[in-house]
Parts: structure tokens; C-alpha cells; sequence
């Protein structure tokens, strides 16, 4: 399988990510934790920044701005903002201590922080290789 063929398909499994992410925390809560809108917005615009600014990147020649290396890390930028936006919100899973901690909400898509540990680890590992395919001029 190419490096190019790769970044496609972790780039479309990104997407799904921002959107899910978006789906699920865009009132305000889901799982354990009222989830600040703050955050929330964050990982959203970044992603659709970075997302749209990448497959501009990837589906333009070499000879126009959006295929230049310097838009392409413009793009980059904002998918690592998105990663760390997305890595804070697990942040937010973690179990409040002390004996007046509230119980967590319900939340109908998992019996935990398991769906989103997996989109947003696959998001870091995802980023990491398009760092390293843009970096050894794969894509």
C-alpha cells in the first residue's frame, strides 16, 4: 500500500473525527462531563481548517499556492491544533475525585471515554504520519 494511498485514508478517517467530535459534544456534554463549548469550537474550526486546507494541498500541482510546501504547513499547524484541542478534550473524562463529585451523565453512543480515546489517538497517529509523509516528500 503507498504513503499516498495512506494519507487519503487516515485524511477521510479524520474527518470523521471532527464531525463525530462535533456531533457529540456540540450541546454541551456527553458521557461523564459538561464539555465547555470553548474547547469544542476549537477542535471544529481547526479541524475544517485543516481538513479543507489539506485535501487543497494534496489535490493541487506543485506550480499552484494551495500545492506549495508552505500552505502545507499551514495545514499541518492546524491539524496539530486540532490533535491537542482533541487531546484536552479527553482531559475531561478523567473520573472527578473526592467524596462530592458528581456521577456522570448518560451517554447513549458508549459506556465511556472508549470511542473518543480511540478517534482521538487514531487523530495523533494519523498527524504523525502526515507530518512524516510531508516531511520525506511522500504526498
Amino acid at each position: 500500500m503507498s504513503t499516498e494511498l495512506i494519507v487519503y485514508v487516515l485524511t477521510a478517517l479524520a474527518a470523521v473525527v471532527v464531525v463525530l467530535t462535533r456531533l457529540r459534544l456540540g450541546r454541551g456534554g456527553a458521557g461523564r462531563l459538561h464539555m465547555g463549548q470553548g474547547l469544542v469550537n476549537l477542535h471544529t474550526v481547526a479541524g475544517t481548517i485543516a481538513l479543507v486546507t489539506w485535501v487543497a494541498f494534496l489535490v493541487s500541482p506543485e506550480d499552484m499556492f494551495l500545492g506549495t510546501s508552505s500552505f502545507g504547513i499551514v495545514s499541518l499547524a492546524f491539524w496539530w491544533i486540532t490533535v491537542v484541542a482533541g487531546l484536552l478534550i479527553l482531559l475531561r473524562w478523567r473520573r472527578p475525585k473526592g467524596r462530592h463529585a458528581s456521577e456522570g451523565a448518560e451517554d447513549s453512543w458508549s459506556d465511556g471515554p472508549g470511542l473518543s480515546v480511540l478517534a482521538h489517538v487514531g487523530m495523533l497517529v494519523g498527524v504523525c504520519v502526515f507530518t512524516w509523509a510531508y516531511l520525506t516528500s511522500a504526498v
